[in-house]
């Protein structure tokens, strides 16, 4: 199980690096880049959708699912990337989204030719009720699930964007297709899988379920059986309703499922009401009580994915650090809480230099079809427009895609067009040629963390324990495997925390890591700095 031990690097290749100039992040490009992902000392590299597609959900809206995007590159591209990433012993795991497809893949092109179509099964149709929708179910980008077709007076269900479909996994023939599709992705070497909203493939809607359906595990056995189980790859599910109890089905070592899943109840701890744009200030107390239960609870019969950032979520160092006054401190006392708990580690593309989230003034400046759709509908219910922007600035998911800040250059070495998307201005003092000329920058802290991980085993397989769990401010933990023990203290605020007092004292013990260069430490009465971050061995 060697994705125990790894370390994975999200790409978002639009925004990662452009190699033809014309403002878009492609194959080439990410090539052109590994030799500075070996640097790190990454392991995987987790590939956002390069298929064909109309993006208009950024490649989540696959039209072609065994052809390259034309401007990410060519299949050989492709080829040549997994190619060259193994000889720097890097597994490339694609993103397989097979909840829905495009409404320009030729399944539903002529599924929409009429009732009597082949492919017309392939997706979720129902007659009008009362003239009207065939349930109240709703998309995840705002308004109805359920999209008209006034060619056959039926609704097919979306419960993403309306040019989203969902596919009728219920159709023996829809599963053999993808099996067969993942075998195509899979001979050619890949390393895994991360499967986009995979809980809601056992959906019943006219039950109103959509996540965890009766069927779910089902498909997800089959699907093992007739695909990646033949083969030494990792995967990984995003699953946003999951429970540890649910995560154990998924992962558990006799199921036959998912290497793991992801987890999302700890980044929905500053939502109100599970309304993600309205935010309240995180609760300490809450995320060490989440993150703690999901590390004890899946013991050895399940695995963690452990991440702050992804492509749908905002840059941890403003969300939740200070982006300001302690930017790097915060990013290196985000990444040291991280890597060092029970899991696997995903970094997500900027992550390791400390970008930040990007804020905007006004809609036209948003790409993210999510964004742009909760804009719309809060303005048509009388919402300030000032009110929306500052959601979108806090939360909005185009936060984590503006392009990577490789130097201090014009658009920052990402490309010689115009950016698809607007760099953070800040990429003139936030950059990788800058880090990687300072010893004691935030890279030098992950790929340190990343080291220290692959030659200890107590990171992969130690037990975990919760330390001051009632604290208001101070994160602590500690693991111990085979009679070692480390020790991880952490002050997330902006302020300095004094007296604190672990359950134990160890005198004058050495410092294995600190970000505020401390050497050595008495953890029986210690005071931490803002955002500082102390990690010992037992």
């Amino acid at each position: 199980m060697w994705w125990k031990e790894a370390v994975v690097y999200q790409i978002y290749p639009r925004s990662f690096q452009d190699s033809n100039g014309d403002g878009v992040g492609d194959i080439p490009g990410i090539i052109q880049r590994l030799d500075y992902l070996d640097q790190l000392g990454i392991d995987a590299i987790w590939l956002s959708p390069v298929y064909k597609s109309p993006n208009d959900d950024n490649g989540y809206d696959i039209s072609d699912y065994q052809a390259i995007n034309p401007e990410y590159g060519t299949m050989r591209d492709m080829e040549m990337l997994i190619e060259q990433a193994k000889k720097r012993n890097i597994k490339i795991v694609m993103d397989l989204v097979v909840n829905h497809t495009s409404d320009e893949h030729e399944w539903f092109i002529e599924a929409k030719k009429g009732q009597g179509n082949p492919y017309r099964d392939y997706y979720i149709w129902r007659d009008p009720v009362n003239g009207g929708e065939p349930n109240d179910l709703g998309s995840a980008f705002s308004g109805s699930a359920w999209a008209y077709d006034e060619t056959s007076d039926q609704y097919y269900l979306h419960l993403f964007s309306r040019k989203q479909p969902d596919l009728n996994w219920e159709n023996p023939k829809v599963r053999s297709n993808i099996y067969n599709m993942m075998n195509f992705w899979l001979e050619k070497g890949i390393g895994g899988l991360r499967m986009d909203v995979i809980d809601l493939i056992g959906k019943e809607p006219d039950r109103g379920i959509t996540a965890n359906g009766p069927n779910l595990h089902t498909y997800l056995q089959e699907m093992h059986k007739e695909s990646f189980g033949k083969y030494d790859v990792m995967t990984v599910g995003e699953t946003w309703s999951a429970t540890p109890e649910i995560a154990k089905l998924y992962s558990g070592q006799d199921r036959d499922e998912l290497s793991m899943i992801f987890q999302f109840e700890h980044m929905m701890l500053d939502q109100e009401e599970g309304n993600k744009w309205e935010q309240k200030p995180l609760d300490l107390v809450k995320l060490k009580r989440v993150l703690a239960k999901w590390q004890v609870e899946l013991g050895d019969d399940g695995w963690n994915s452990l991440f702050w950032n992804n492509h749908d979520t905002p840059r941890i160092v403003s969300r939740w650090g200070n982006d300001r006054k302690y930017r790097e401190e915060s990013a290196k006392c985000f990444a040291v809480l991280l890597h060092l708990m029970k899991g696997t580690p995903y970094i997500y593309q900027g992550e390791e230099i400390g970008m930040t989230n990007n804020l905007i003034n006004e809609i036209e400046e948003v790409d993210d079809i999510e964004s742009r759709n909760m804009y719309k509908e809060g303005i048509q219910k009388g919402i300030k427009s000032d009110h929306l922007i500052s959601s979108i600035n806090r939360i909005g998911r185009d936060n984590a895609r503006t392009p990577m800040q490789w130097n201090s250059k014009k658009f920052s070495g990402f490309t010689e067009g115009k950016p698809w998307l607007k760099l953070n201005p800040n990429y003139e003092e936030i950059n990788i040629e800058c880090v990687l000329n300072q010893p004691d920058s935030i890279f030098y802290t992950y790929q340190e963390l990343i080291a220290y991980r692959k030659s200890h085993p107590i990171v992969v397989h130690g037990d975990f324990n919760l330390l001051l769990e009632n604290h208001r401010t101070i994160f602590a933990y500690q693991r111990t495997y085979q009679g070692n023990k480390l020790i991880v203290i952490a002050n997330l605020s902006e302020h300095q925390s004094d007296d604190v007092q672990l359950s134990e004292s160890l005198g004058l013990t050495a410092v294995l890591f600190s970000n505020y260069a401390r050497i050595k430490v008495d953890l029986k009465k210690i005071s931490l700095a803002p955002y500082e971050c102390i990690v010992v061995e037992g």
